[in-house]
């Protein structure tokens, strides 16, 4: 898988997960949810202020530093992509490694932008977000929530027990997480380097070493 292709593909993926993301927010206000596929398949929108599963870390500057992490992973990530297609891996490996690394990429642009170049939105409301408001942005740089709409309840029944973590004796939800295309984009790539890591992380075949008599001549 050459460079040109690699390229391609993440310049595909971050423009579909941003066209999506900017259609839902101006759009959509925070909360609301229309079916796309009978009563389990739904757009609904939320917006992340910090790690995964809507999970925050120590407030204003714990998402500096959130934002700062993910900056980072994603330049190291750009040379260890880079490295791979010089060294040939796997074609298969390569194009894991660009589907993470182009949901990183997608997630990053929401957090260092958004609150710059988007209005705030707001649940139970009609009214949706602007694009460059003449007030400003919600926030300041570093400071953008990421951008939620893809909503998969396909199993609801029953409750999660009290001692369960973070939906303790909540209605039992599956599948709860509200996702985006970068999200699923990464997600897709670690899955399938854990289903197919005996063929991508394959070693290369060594030649056979000669016998004793062929080494003595």
């Amino acid at each position: 898988m050459n460079g040109k292709k690699v390229a391609a593909l993440i310049a595909l993926i971050i423009f579909i997960d941003q066209a999506l993301k900017f259609y839902i927010k101006l759009n959509y206000f925070i909360g609301e949810e229309h079916a796309l596929i009978g009563d389990w398949a739904r757009l609904h929108f939320v917006e992340n202020e910090g790690m995964a599963w809507g999970l925050k870390f120590g407030g204003g500057f714990g998402k500096i530093i959130l934002t700062l992490f993910r900056l980072a992973a994603v330049v190291w990530g750009t040379f260890l992509i880079k490295g791979f297609i010089k060294q040939k891996y796997h074609s298969g490996f390569i194009l894991c490694a660009s589907l993470i690394y182009a949901g990183a990429v997608g997630n990053l642009i929401d957090s260092l932008f958004y609150g710059l170049i988007f209005e705030a939105s707001y649940p139970y409301t009609t009214m949706v977000a602007h694009l460059f408001p003449s007030g400003g942005g919600y926030a300041s740089f570093l400071h953008g929530k990421v951008v939620d709409m893809f909503y998969f309840p396909i199993i609801r029944e029953g409750q999660f027990p009290k001692w369960f973590p973070i939906w303790g004796g909540e209605e039992f939800e599956f599948f709860r997480p509200v996702f985006n295309f970068a999200d699923a984009s990464i997600s897709t790539g670690v899955i399938a380097l854990f289903l197919f890591q005996k063929k991508l992380f394959k070693e290369p075949t060594e030649p056979i070493a000669n016998g004793p008599e062929e080494a003595s001549n």
